[in-house]
């Protein structure tokens, strides 16, 4: 009698579009990185078909693409699952103490978030001490497209998985800065791509700044991203490139601590 690949017995009725699904998520989770053709002949699939299946993965979280090797990774769903299995990676309480550091560096407000379909949903933050400063957004959502830290975890994707992520376009602009074209955004998240980081002038909210990075695991993908946010009074160009510098040592030190 024909098995799975826990020795469960075939469904009388499989479905073969999920059969592959699935095949294609344990192939994930086994090679931790695998390149479209793997996927293909590791299916049995045309190139179109295979390109669908990891299309979906990326948009629903379980896949994350590198931009420059442009191969598949396991990605920020993956330690979903996880955690309903009990192997949790407790993102909160390993990111606070550089969090603090790094709010203490910067003097001023950092975030630690997510990326839930196209919103950046705010896990944490320490608030600047000064008087006029960021508030806080922690436990709130955001639309990814106008935040600096949403455009640097939304720059992972492939532009594919974006216009798949935005079937009807960007949503409505939350100020005059804010990106309402799809090219538009695509265009720019290219640019985050080359820089490195997103950035955010007044897009989200008027008179707020940000910049933010991604925080991208070698054998995990995406885990989240990180921000650091400034009243427009207090940016500027060189303010702007302090505050990545220690963003990117910020990321650097967590991917060292994180297994």
């Amino acid at each position: 009698m024909q098995t799975g690949a826990d020795d469960g017995a075939v469904p009388r009725y499989p479905l073969e579009s999920v059969d592959r699904t699935l095949t294609l998520l344990r192939q994930l989770a086994d090679q931790r990185e695998v390149a479209l053709a793997d996927v293909r002949v590791h299916l049995g699939v045309g190139q179109s078909t295979a390109h669908r299946l990891l299309a979906m993965l990326v948009y629903r979280g379980f896949a994350v693409q590198d931009p420059v090797s442009r191969r598949y990774r396991p990605g920020p769903a993956f330690a979903d699952l996880g955690r309903a299995a009990g192997a949790t990676l407790d993102l909160v309480g390993v990111v606070r103490p550089v969090l603090v550091r790094l709010a203490a560096e910067t003097g001023e407000t950092v975030h630690l978030g997510e990326l839930v379909g196209t919103d950046v949903r705010y896990l944490d933050v320490i608030e600047s001490a000064a008087t006029l400063r960021v508030a806080s957004r922690s436990g709130q959502t955001r639309p990814a497209h106008a935040t600096s830290i949403g455009k640097a975890m939304l720059a992972t994707l492939d532009d594919d998985a974006l216009r798949t992520a935005y079937p009807d376009g960007v949503p409505a602009a939350r100020t005059s800065r804010t990106t309402t074209e799809l090219d538009a955004l695509l265009a720019e998240l290219r640019r985050v791509r080359s820089r490195g980081h997103g950035r955010n002038r007044g897009e989200v909210e008027a008179g707020v700044c940000s910049v933010g990075v991604a925080l991208v695991h070698p054998d995990r993908g995406l885990l989240g991203g990180l921000s650091v946010a400034a009243p427009e009074a207090r940016w500027s160009a060189a303010v702007e490139r302090e505050h990545v510098a220690a963003l990117r040592h910020a990321v650097t030190e967590l991917l060292r601590g994180i297994p």
